[in-house]
Order: C-alpha cells, then sequence, then structure tokens
C-alpha cells in the first residue's frame, strides 16, 4: 500500500492537515493509536484565532463553527477583583478570537474527512517510522492483531506530547520550563459570568472564567502541581473560584452541574528542529505551551498551514525549498507564542514569592500593561494571533 503522505494522529493538526491537502488533490492517511470515541471525547481548548478560522473556512468545515462559534473582540483583566477591559479588536484594528471547543473543532474535522472517504485508522498500535533519510519512507502498524505497512513520500507526525514522531527524529535538543503548579478545570452547565473571558489574578492564585458555549462554561483555578482532583469538591472549587474574582464578580458565577474535572499540569517545551529527512513533526509533538495564553491548538494550526504549503508546493510545483525551510519557519512563530504563553503565565499566577522581589515586579508588570495603550497592544496582537 502506498500514500504520498502519512499522517500520524488524529487531533486537530492531523485532520487538518489532511483537509488542505485533500482540497489540492493530495492524498493522505491518517493513523490513530486512540478510538473515535476517545478522540471526540478529549476536553482542550476553546479559543480560536482567526488564522484558525480562516484554515476551517478554507477547507470548507466551517458550517457548524459558523452558526454556534462566539466571536470575542477581547477579555477582562481582574486584579484583586478589580476588572479592566481590554479592547483587542479596537487596539489590534479589528481582529478578533471566536469560542470555538477543540472538541467540537475535531468532531467536524473528522467527520468532513469520512464524508469525502479519506482515510483515519483508528486504533492504529505500534506505530513504527522506517526509511525517513531515503526517498520512499515506510509506516508500520498493527491494526486488529495483524501487521500493515504503508510506503509514502512524507510523514507528518501530529502525534502529540507523547508520540512516536518526535522519537524518531534524530539530533532533537529539547527545551523545557515546568511550572510549580497545575490548573483544576470544570466544565459545567451554567450561564458564563462575563460576556467574554475573565483572567483573574488573586493573592491566593491564579483562575480563568471562560465558556464553551451560552449553555456550558470552562472555569480554571490555579492549583499546586501536588493537588489531586479528590482534593477538590465541586464546593470548593466554586467557592475558591468566587474568592479569587472578588466580591462583585463572584456575585456573577453561576454553579451548574459539572461533568467534566481535570487537573492539567504546565509546561512550556520546544523541540528542535522540526523535521529531518522525509520526517515533520506539527502541534504538541514538537511544541507544548501553557494553556494562559490560548495558543496551543492555534500553534498547530500554523504549524500546519506551513507544512501544507511546502507539501502543496512540491506536489504542484516540484519545489522544495519550502519544505527545506519548513522548521525554520513554523519555529519562528512557535518561539513568539511561547514568549507570549511563558510571560502570561508568569505574569499572572503567584508563585509564593509575591512579597519578594520577582513577585513584585511580576505585580508592576501587569500594572503597567493594565495602565498603557502600547503595553495592551502589545498584549492583544499576540493574543489574537500574530499573521502567518
Amino acid at each position: 500500500m502506498h500514500a504520498p503522505v502519512v499522517i500520524i494522529g488524529s487531533g486537530p493538526a492531523g485532520l487538518l492537515l489532511s483537509h488542505l491537502l485533500h482540497v489540492q488533490g493530495i492524498n493522505s492517511v491518517i493513523l490513530e493509536r486512540k478510538s473515535r470515541d476517545y478522540v471526540e471525547g478529549r476536553v482542550r481548548a476553546g479559543v480560536l484565532e482567526m488564522g484558525t478560522v480562516d484554515l476551517m473556512k478554507r477547507v470548507g468545515v466551517d458550517a457548524r463553527m459558523n452558526k454556534e462559534g462566539i466571536i470575542h473582540g477581547g477579555i477582562y483583566i481582574s486584579v484583586n477583583g478589580k476588572r479592566t477591559h481590554v479592547n483587542m479588536q479596537e487596539l489590534t484594528g479589528g481582529s478578533t478570537v471566536m469560542i470555538y471547543g477543540q472538541t467540537e473543532v475535531t468532531k467536524d474535522l473528522i467527520q468532513a474527512r469520512l464524508d469525502h472517504g479519506g482515510e483515519i485508522v483508528f486504533e492504529a498500535e505500534d506505530v513504527s517510522l522506517h526509511d525517513i533519510d531515503g526517498d520512499k519512507p515506510r509506516v508500520r502498524y498493527f491494526k486488529d492483531g495483524n501487521e500493515v505497512e504503508i510506503s509514502c513520500d512524507y510523514i507528518a507526525a501530529c502525534d502529540g506530547f507523547h508520540g512516536v514522531g518526535r522519537k524518531s527524529l534524530p539530533g532533537v535538543q529539547e527545551f523545557e520550563k515546568v511550572y510549580p503548579f497545575g490548573w483544576l478545570g470544570v466544565l459545567a452547565h451554567a450561564k458564563p459570568v462575563a460576556d467574554e473571558l475573565i483572567y483573574a489574578k488573586h493573592d491566593r492564585g491564579f483562575a480563568l472564567c471562560s465558556m464553551r458555549s451560552e449553555t456550558v462554561v470552562r472555569h480554571y483555578v490555579q492549583v499546586p502541581s501536588t493537588d489531586k482532583i479528590e482534593d477538590w469538591s465541586d464546593d470548593r472549587f466554586w467557592d475558591e473560584l468566587r474568592t479569587r474574582l472578588g466580591e462583585e464578580d463572584a456575585e456573577l458565577v453561576n454553579e451548574g452541574d459539572v461533568f467534566e474535572k481535570s487537573i492539567a499540569p504546565l509546561r512550556s517545551f520546544v523541540a528542535e528542529p522540526m523535521q529531518h529527512g522525509r520526517l515533520f513533526l506539527a502541534g504538541d509533538a514538537a511544541h507544548i505551551v501553557p494553556p494562559t495564553g490560548a495558543k496551543g491548538l492555534n500553534l498547530a494550526a500554523s504549524d500546519v498551514h506551513y507544512l501544507s504549503e511546502a507539501l502543496i508546493a512540491k506536489y504542484k510545483n516540484n519545489r522544495t525549498d519550502l519544505l527545506a525551510t519548513y522548521s525554520d519557519t513554523a519555529l519562528a512563530r512557535v518561539w513568539k507564542a511561547e514568549r507570549f504563553s511563558w510571560w502570561m503565565t508568569s505574569m499572572l499566577h503567584t508563585f509564593g514569592d509575591q512579597n519578594e522581589f520577582d513577585g513584585r515586579i511580576r505585580d508592576a508588570e501587569l500594572q503597567y500593561i493594565l495602565s498603557s495603550k502600547a503595553g495592551l497592544t502589545n498584549l492583544s496582537e499576540n493574543y489574537v494571533g500574530l499573521p502567518y
């Protein structure tokens, strides 16, 4: 069996890449380790940059997103209960973001892929990559106990932080920062606290009031990395969220039925380079950002934008220059997003040293940003997404 491009992983990166290639007549096969139900049930990000929205429109998978997605032109930043509105649309000359869950993006992309006859092999086990330095790399996997081998021209590893892609890439240099806290997040059937997201800094720690729709909220509180889910009853979560929002906004919190609760560790991570031979990394396989800057899914989208353009140039015009420079091109944007995500995380969280020098510096940084049009413009340009 032969396919021009084998894509490892059916998260948004792999799925979006398959669609970008499909609309240009380039076939691909997607291999996914998990079941379809598992993939479609993963709870992830919910803020889409306009670049990501435009890519969904480009591949024609935007009908439900346009109907159900919520356009936001700004955010709120709260400091010990005092809330400031950041009008990003005004500060950036019209740019906005869209609230539409990654779970929904994934469902839409999977259904569209299957509707146009694209192949996704779910529960493909023990995937291994071979001959990535040659002209005809091969991918082996097991399905229902049988070994299958696919020859291809290129392999796109969109298989996440723990996937086989990065492990198969020789000479990788890894850069990592692990934060001493995580985010306890809940999904609940409730009305949102405000019309836009609230990023709250409080002496007790960070909190975020987000949403997935007008009837489903996604809220987070910063917790020590040692905390466990069983440490946090629903009542304790709601009480802590209210405390960190301050008295005025606390009254706006609508407690609802919590139907998902999890703790996510925070880390910054980059692997360089993002390519070797015929193997290319995209998305979480190459980089992780703390969720404070809403960049994880959006970086995956920009990666596959660059990779699809490079593959299209090869297949349509026999150009290899974009493939050769893919890693450098993608990493230039990745590192800017890493910086922004680190900066937002550092500025808005407590590190147990708020009464020491570093803590006071972070407080001063945030106060400057909130009092400066230049500072707010800097934050806004990065939040809505830098150009591709």
